[in-house]
């Protein structure tokens, strides 16, 4: 799966992923010719990218260290080494690249990017694989699974209930798991054939481990487009229709992973899940569970999102997650929650607003100080409006970068003076800033709540 670097996450005003105060990556402009498009036509060019003719080897660590320069630079991924010379014009972080060359570079790579697809980024850049000793705990006795019964092969699908396919060369046997009101969870497994096992496989890679849920494969479920609404001129909600008896509950600040397959490579990017509507429903409704809604902007040139643009309802895409580091701890005892949102980093803030003033009584003001070019481009303008005459506790401000004459809100861009105005510090008030929007608004925005003596942990960044 390939981020897009024409649009590389976090493109301008479409900031999805949480990231801790203060973190940000350095972005380079690609040179002409060095789009996603431009690396997919390479890798099925037939040009040899990896130096070997074809061949794989095993690397050992000796020999991945000494492919540590510019025009040769190995790294491992999880075990397998890949060469990545050629990908260093494509790499929106550009010479970045380098931090990885002659080393293993799984954690580098997972704290940057963990939901990038490398396998399918760079399956043409396959070296092999690392020379390593076998785990210590894979070396030991086999470890019991009920009465020390070893299986080659689990699929789950984690839906309402969970079917587990357990296959070896004897034995094909259903699990059903069935969670009670207690809490309790039974499994039954039964032999397809009632008869000694003469054999019990081999231990998979990871058996007997322990694998923290950071450092898990993302899984994708199926889901398919049932519908799209128009929100601006160049924005659409896509309401996406999980499969059947599947449930996923998206927390507050939490992205998702959109994935589809173009020209023959998985492309993925990130995105925050916005509820239906800001103003809550008269009756209540299954939000954020069978359904999910997406705000995605569409740039004529964005090779994800105009393919999303002309995708017919019906259609499936993948959907991974949800992933994110935002924790509601961090809305304890605020009293004034205050948001800078730049373009489509909207998102993350639609539901806390939602949630600050539904659930949060804590919270006595809720203002949101909204940047656009143009007065078209607002997202859910009409929504945060009468939200505003609804709720006394909400309060919204627009600028605008490029108004006509006849626009009577704010002008210009983000500055030390209309911040002073807009974050109130009360007496005895614990205050929460939060950012969106594209990297340069987000890191000036920072810097200009920090000069006006506010804490690191008085700012929360939701970013790339």
């Amino acid at each position: 799966m390939l981020n897009v670097p024409s649009q590389s996450f976090p493109a301008a005003g479409s900031q999805q992923r949480v990231a801790p105060t203060g973190q940000s990556r350095n972005k380079v402009a690609l040179k002409p010719g060095h789009s996603l498009l431009d690396w997919i036509r390479l890798t099925k060019s037939g040009r040899d990218l990896t130096g070997l003719r074809g061949r794989l080897i095993e690397v050992t660590e000796e020999e991945l260290k000494k492919h540590n320069t510019r025009n040769d630079c190995w790294t491992c991924i999880r075990g397998m080494v890949y060469n990545v010379s050629a990908y260093m014009d494509f790499h929106p972080g550009g010479e970045e690249l380098m931090r990885a060359a002659g080393i293993d570079s799984t954690d580098l790579f997972d704290q940057v990017h963990r939901w990038v697809n490398y396998e399918s980024m760079l399956k043409e850049c396959l070296v092999g694989r690392m020379a390593v000793k076998p785990s210590p705990a894979l070396q030991g006795s086999v470890s019991s699974f009920g009465s020390r019964n070893e299986f080659s092969e689990i699929h789950s699908f984690l839906w309402k209930y969970i079917i587990i396919l357990i296959q070896t060369s004897c034995l094909v046997a259903n699990i059903y798991m069935t969670a009670h009101s207690v809490g309790k969870v039974q499994v039954c497994l039964h032999k397809s054939v009632k008869d000694k096992w003469t054999k019990v496989g081999q231990p998979l890679e990871h058996h007997d481990t322990f694998i923290q849920c950071k450092d898990r494969e993302l899984s994708y479920r199926e889901c398919v487009l049932v519908s799209k609404s128009d929100v601006t001129h160049d924005t659409q909600v896509l309401c996406l229709q999980l499969p059947p008896g599947s449930n996923m509950q998206v927390p507050v600040g939490r992205h998702v992973y959109l994935k589809t397959s173009l020209q023959g490579t998985d492309v993925v990017k990130p995105y925050t899940p916005v509820d239906q509507s800001l103003i809550p429903p008269s009756q209540s409704s299954a939000e954020m569970g069978s359904d999910l809604n997406l705000m995605i902007k569409i740039y004529p040139d964005g090779l994800l999102t105009s393919h999303l643009a002309s995708l017919p309802i019906g259609s499936s895409l993948s959907v991974g997650g949800p992933e994110g580091s935002f924790s509601m701890r961090i809305l304890h005892d605020v009293t004034h929650l205050y948001m800078l949102a730049a373009g489509t980093g909207f998102t993350p803030m639609a539901r806390l607003i939602r949630l600050a003033l539904q659930d949060l009584a804590s919270i006595r003001k809720t203002k949101l100080m909204f940047f656009n070019r143009q007065e078209r481009d607002i997202l859910w303008c009409s929504q945060l409006d009468e939200l505003c005459t609804k709720e006394e506790r909400f309060e919204v401000e627009y600028v605008l970068s490029e108004p006509t004459d006849s626009w009577k809100g704010r002008r210009g861009r983000i500055d030390a003076c209309m911040l002073r105005n807009f974050l109130e510090r009360p007496e005895k008030a614990k205050c929460l800033v939060c950012v969106c929007g594209p990297t340069r608004f987000t890191e000036l925005a920072v810097q200009l709540v920090r000069q006006l003596d506010f804490s690191e942990e008085e700012i929360q960044i939701f970013q790339g």
